[in-house]
């Protein structure tokens, strides 16, 4: 049995077909857990989601930015961005079904010594308490007035982890830094309009994973989010966005060697993003 991390897919499902093609992928034997934005922006959101639920025994996956708002916009909560592609999906005759499947999704998973989250991990939290923290939120979209969490969920602040954090203001912090987390200050403010390359990141800022005694440091991060930073494998992270929807690669990497497959973006995910 292998287990394979595949970066984002964003709804380009004949390159992740491909992917799992290319790896060998044996629903039978394999699992695989994907770090989330399952769908949007490529062409195939509604394909990507049905096969997810059809082998859902085989997947781990947790939520990204992408998906939760594609669940605000199915609920009614946010309009569609400009360069959505959620139509197919949500005119689909089982729509409730497969986002009701996507909200009963985690938000970070840990096995071994892996932690797999989306976007990243503020630099107060260790694994027990990112799992503990992103039960918080799983639990509040899963549980019967998931609504009125979905109502309160977008803003940037609070910017800054407290423990003492009550309310929505605790699970804002705690779904933006899983799910949009890219830069903070030494102290884990978090930055969120920057999304550019590392050499641009305004000045007082740094990478979440880069700031000094992060206390996740000692398990191995799995995360996406991020497709300007662009692969990295270290000894204890790996950042699996290779920017398969801009054209790039789609990544997995087997995590019993941490070998690294890729494919091209398929042609028929190409889709106008200007």
């Amino acid at each position: 049995m292998n287990t394979y991390a595949i970066g984002d897919v964003q709804g380009c499902f004949t390159t992740f077909l491909n992917l799992i093609d290319h790896i060998s992928f044996n629903p039978q034997q394999d699992k695989l857990w994907l770090v989330g934005d399952l769908i949007n922006r490529g062409p195939d959101s509604l394909k990507m989601l049905r096969w997810v639920k059809a082998h859902q025994d085989s997947i781990v996956t947790v939520l990204g930015n992408h998906d939760l708002h594609a669940i605000a916009v199915h609920e009614g909560f946010v309009a569609k961005h400009r360069f959505d592609t959620l139509d197919e999906l949500l005119a689909a005759p089982d729509h409730n079904e497969l986002f009701d499947g996507l909200r009963n999704q985690k938000l970070a998973h840990a096995e071994d010594h892996y932690l797999m989250v989306h976007a990243g991990v503020l630099p107060q939290w260790d694994t027990a308490q990112t799992l503990a923290l992103a039960r918080e939120v799983e639990t509040a979209l899963r549980a019967p007035n998931y609504r009125e969490f979905l109502a309160n969920m977008y803003g940037n602040l609070p910017n800054t982890w407290h423990d003492d954090l009550e309310g929505m203001d605790r699970l804002r912090v705690i779904t933006n830094a899983l799910t949009r987390l890219r830069i903070c200050t030494s102290i884990g403010q978090m930055e969120f309009k920057f999304k550019g390359e590392v050499q641009d990141i305004p000045t007082g800022y740094m990478p979440w994973f880069e700031v000094e005694n992060r206390r996740s440091q000692d398990n191995h991060i799995i995360f996406g989010h991020w497709s300007a930073l662009g692969l990295v494998l270290r000894d204890n992270l790996s950042a699996l966005d290779t920017g398969c929807l801009w054209g790039n690669t789609l990544t997995a990497l087997r995590l019993a060697d941490r070998q690294v497959f890729a494919v091209p973006r398929a042609p028929e995910d190409a889709i106008a993003l200007q």
